[in-house]
């Protein structure tokens, strides 16, 4: 294996990958990243059926400048702008909007300007950028509009203006105007309204990116006085957000929940904070009468029951509900395995067959001839700096979650096991004439049993509770078994023995060991 081979298969997939995303995806403004990720895929097809030796440098080139750049842009404009650094945000918007001036990114930084004057208190000038987008019949246009009435918390009108100029199908495919429907009918009291919609809409919420999903699981569950699980948003999936704002919202689950005096006590500790935005919306709070907490029914209490799961899972699997932890168990594997190359390194280069066999890379014959020990050794020796960095990038990602779900112990356990267990059947299969593997390093099978591990972590958890967390994590571990399988059945001096065993080991150990 080759860099060239690699950067064609992550580019291909990843355009693949992001062509099914797009069209899959609720949003309306997506027809810019299906061409894109087409002309990418198109020129690194043509050079690799006419000149494959630049296919993977040209094609990972226009990848990383076409798409992979703007939507790290993307990613952090939404990332301050959840944390109401919208001057940060503007600026980084104009660099997405040079790289992908389409789908709606071309108008981006005028509307976040407007945010930004809005916030300074300039409400005039604000309106006026506003109004020159407004309109009901394109995605710039509502979302423009709705921000108007949001910066003057004019909910009533809000929900009018949903009603009577956007149907059923604009609602499911614009997720901002979705969103901010189910905070407009909890603005004005109309709760169940407001669960009615998430359940009508909950296939196309499904569908949005995490964080926006999880925006409207914040609404739902302030505005149904939830103040427990609107912490524990705030405390994980949520933690970026300003103070300001978890204040804001911890204020409006208080008084959802009837805790009149903390709400107004913490609504009055709003009330002098800079960004005039939030001050509008305390006004608002604090002018609202009270009234008794609401009663849900129990279909409606099913719904809040589903979000709760769902938060928790999600903290679980991103590890955000152990955030004090150190990942220290994958830590010292890394830190293992680089020794181990450092040692290749020294004693003759860790692409010498010679070094690599007398360090300890499995052969099957020799295995059989006493070296049991090279079933252990061998998962920490690498084929070159690319062989390494591929495993260990592998080992992080997939490692750290199942150390904090299984415990240090068991982590190892299932790490050392699926990677024996992985050179143990690489070895079988030589041996009964199935395989022609006949040297093997690298730490794969470990990492292969790790997303084996996962997808029974996923699979035990959805067959709980039939969590849709737990169901997209499951998808998105397939899709990833399956790319691997696709990969090694094309890619020489690639073991795909070593890889799909140690996936199905860790797959079986994941089914039998006990975890949160």
């Amino acid at each position: 294996m080759d860099i060239n081979r690699l950067l064609i298969w992550t580019v291909s997939a990843s355009c693949i990958l992001q062509i099914i995303y797009a069209i899959r995806s609720s949003k309306r403004l997506i027809t810019g990243w299906v061409v894109v990720s087409g002309f990418v895929l198109a020129v690194t097809g043509a050079l690799y059926y006419f000149t494959p030796t630049m296919a993977g440098l040209v094609g990972g080139s226009l990848w990383l400048i076409l798409i992979v750049t703007p939507i790290i842009a993307l990613r952090n404009v939404n990332r301050l702008l959840a944390q109401q650094k919208f001057k940060q945000a503007r600026k980084l918007s104009i660099l997405a909007r040079l790289l992908h001036p389409l789908d709606g990114i071309k108008e981006q930084p005028e509307l976040i300007k407007g945010l930004e004057l809005a916030q300074k208190g300039f409400i005039d000038e604000a309106t006026v950028i506003f109004q020159c987008y407004q309109s009901s019949t394109t995605p710039i246009g509502r979302s423009a509009a709705i921000t108007l009435y949001q910066i003057n918390s004019r909910w009533l009108q809000l929900v009018l203006w949903i009603q009577q100029n956007t149907t059923s199908d604009i609602l499911a495919k614009e997720s901002y105007l979705l969103v901010m429907y189910l905070r407009s009918l909890g603005e004005i009291g109309d709760v169940n309204g407001m669960l009615q919609v998430w359940q009508q809409y909950f296939s196309s919420i499904e569908k949005t990116d995490l964080s926006t999903r999880n925006l409207a699981k914040l609404y739902i569950l302030a505005f149904c006085g939830e103040k427990e699980q609107v912490a524990n948003l705030f405390n994980n999936s949520l933690l970026i957000y300003p103070q300001t704002i978890k204040n804001f919202w911890l204020a409006t689950a208080e008084q959802a929940s009837g805790n009149y005096e903390t709400a107004r006590e913490l609504f009055l500790n709003l009330i002098n904070c800079e960004d005039v935005r939030i001050r509008t919306a305390v006004e608002w709070r604090l002018s609202q009468s009270y009234t008794a907490p609401l009663t849900l029914p129990p279909v409606d209490k099913d719904v809040l029951e589903r979000i709760i799961i769902e938060i928790k899972q999600e903290a679980r699997y991103t590890g955000k509900s152990q955030i004090k932890r150190q990942p220290k168990a994958t830590f010292l594997i890394i830190g293992l395995n680089l020794i181990a190359f450092a040692l290749l390194v020294r004693f003759g280069g860790s692409t010498n067959l010679y070094t690599l066999y007398n360090l300890g890379a499995l052969v099957p014959q020799q295995v059989l001839a006493g070296d049991w020990w090279r079933l252990f050794t061998a998962t920490f020796l690498h084929f070159g700096w690319l062989h390494l960095i591929m495993n260990m990038v592998g080992l992080y990602y997939f490692g750290r979650v199942v150390e904090f779900i299984l415990g240090v112990k068991q982590y190892l356990l299932v790490y050392l096991t699926t990677g024996v267990g992985a050179m143990l059947t690489v070895t079988l299969m030589y041996i009964l004439g199935y395989s022609q593997e006949n040297f093997v390093v690298g730490a794969s099978g470990s990492v292969m049993g790790l997303v084996g591990v996962s997808v029974a972590i996923f699979l035990r958890d959805w067959l709980k509770n039939r969590g849709s967390i737990a169901s997209k994590k499951l998808q998105s571990f397939l899709l990833i078994i399956l790319i691997q399988t696709l990969f090694d059945l094309t890619t020489p001096q690639i073991s795909f023995v070593s890889h799909i065993s140690g996936t199905i080991i860790g797959f079986l150990l994941g089914m039998i060991v006990k975890h949160d």
